[in-house]
């Protein structure tokens, strides 16, 4: 779903536009290409990422066209050619596109992203790729590490006010529902995309009134069978508790029941230990303890670990700007081009050995364990192979790495999916409701031992002997 009306065909890095305008000068424009989208490195030191953003790619291409506005403003640059931007005004989008879905755990080296088509337009379309996948990838994965910590307390996205812009913080909002948020403080999300919007008061309403205890029965009087109440204004336990333990006891008698109360400041774990035993001991053992403040996934466990009484979470700054690794190192790299019928792969080597990339055209496929459901390991091959399951497959030992290891009753499984065929959209973005519960759903699959926090086991992503065979032979090739 497009934010507003706003046309982003123009959000590139300047240089696409002035190797577009070569390419187009050079005769290649047309020249068929084909570029993968990966990443290199999860965050946080992770030991996956969930893809996300995808439905926000697909907009972007679907309305990709040049105003008169945007050719004036090229035109007056002074670099680009008549013909170039001849091409613009009459543009018309044609690449191929396949995806892994949204909510789909990933590994390093993956292709989230293929794109087949021209040059001129394969090129062009890098940077909205980049920028839709990095961004909410890198808030779906700390979502849902911050989710993992809760064990099973609803977590609410309350960053909006400390996201890096508008967009920031709608499309933050989206991707830590992806990752398993249960709700948001952004009204717009729930409009746009249907995310339940939460919350109550801020400290202004109680300082608002004369006292605390008017602050609460006010707001108490117009949400009677839905009143949560921000306890710390003043102090949580000499006067925030007492003061709402006298609120919910009133709506008692009016047949209503109140909701909970909210503790934003201060010692949480103790606070939060105190105002259950308060709570329990006026008879309020069904009010809630949702408590917030700069919360991030290792601060949650720790409250949990020292026996915090808290029912839910409210995370803001450091999920949706991700603050601990506010990066997503996804890349978007040329892997072959086609020319005369013949597919001719493509490689970018360094000195920096994560940054070799795979060449071909490829695709990624999970491994599952027909008896345990979980993923057994991923292996990246040439488009043109298929895993046969129905026979055992080796890959190497991710553990005796100089050995082979024998895959038996698996399952094989293409991650990618067609996205675009010859520009024409042929995949319908699910609901993001949907998408939560199939990523929840997937990260099932993963064992225990890959998603901790720290010293995650390494999953295992292979090549197939053929592309392992073509990477290793252009290598030698280029030495």
């Amino acid at each position: 779903m497009m934010l507003d009306n706003r046309n982003l065909s123009m959000l590139v890095d300047f240089y696409e536009l002035t190797m577009s305008n070569g390419y187009l000068e050079n005769e290649c424009g047309e020249q068929i290409v084909w570029f993968d989208m990966f990443y290199r490195k999860a965050p946080d030191h992770a030991g996956f990422a969930i893809c996300a953003g995808l439905e926000q790619v697909i907009e972007y291409l679907k309305n990709l066209q040049f105003t008169p506005e945007d050719l004036a403003y090229l035109r007056s640059k002074k670099l680009f050619s008549e013909n170039f931007l001849k091409y613009l005004e009459n543009f018309k989008f044609s690449c191929d596109v396949w995806a892994i879905p949204e909510g789909t755990p990933v590994f390093p080296s993956e292709p989230i992203v293929t794109v087949r088509g021209p040059a001129i337009q394969a090129q062009f379309i890098e940077t909205m790729i980049l920028l839709s996948i990095n961004h909410q990838s890198l808030i779906a994965t700390k979502a849902n590490r911050i989710v993992t910590a809760a064990q099973g307390r609803p977590v609410m996205e309350f960053g909006s006010r400390r996201a890096q812009g508008y967009d920031g913080a709608v499309l933050g909002a989206r991707a830590a529902y992806i990752g398993g948020a249960a709700g948001t403080a952004c009204t717009i999300s729930d409009r746009d995309f249907a995310i339940p919007a939460l919350g109550t008061m801020a400290h202004s309403w109680v300082q608002l009134f004369d006292t605390e205890l008017d602050a609460f029965r006010a707001y108490a009087k117009i949400y009677p069978d839905d009143c949560t109440l921000l306890v710390d204004t003043y102090s949580v336990l000499h006067s925030g508790i007492p003061n709402a333990i006298k609120i919910f006891k009133e709506l008692e008698a009016q047949g209503h029941h109140g909701k909970g109360i909210r503790i934003d400041s201060g010692d949480i774990a103790y606070l939060s230990k105190k105002a259950r035993k308060m709570l329990d001991s006026a008879g309020l053992d069904y009010i809630r303890i949702t408590v917030s403040n700069s919360l991030d996934e290792y601060i949650i466990r720790d409250l949990l670990m020292q026996g915090a009484q808290i029912d839910s979470f409210g995370v803001g700054e450091r999920l949706v700007t991700s603050k601990s690794e506010p990066v997503f190192g996804g890349v978007y790299k040329l892997s072959a081009i086609e020319k005369n019928g013949e597919i001719i792969p493509k490689i970018k080597i360094s000195e920096n050995a994560v940054k070799i990339t795979n060449p071909g055209c490829k695709t990624v496929w999970r491994l599952y364990d027909n008896e345990s459901g979980k993923a057994l390991a991923d292996v990246l091959t040439l488009r043109d192979e298929i895993i046969d399951d129905s026979q055992p497959y080796e890959i190497f030992d991710p553990v005796h790495t100089y050995k082979r290891k024998k895959l038996k009753n698996f399952t094989a499984k293409r991650l990618q999916v067609p996205v675009f065929i010859n520009g024409e959209c042929v995949y319908e973005s699910p609901s993001l409701s949907a998408i939560q519960a199939y990523c929840r759903e997937q990260l099932e699959t993963l064992w225990e031992e890959v998603k901790r926090f720290e010293n995650p086991q390494i999953y295992f992503v292979d090549l197939s002997q053929k592309l392992w065979d073509l990477k290793h032979e252009m290598l030698k090739q280029e030495v």
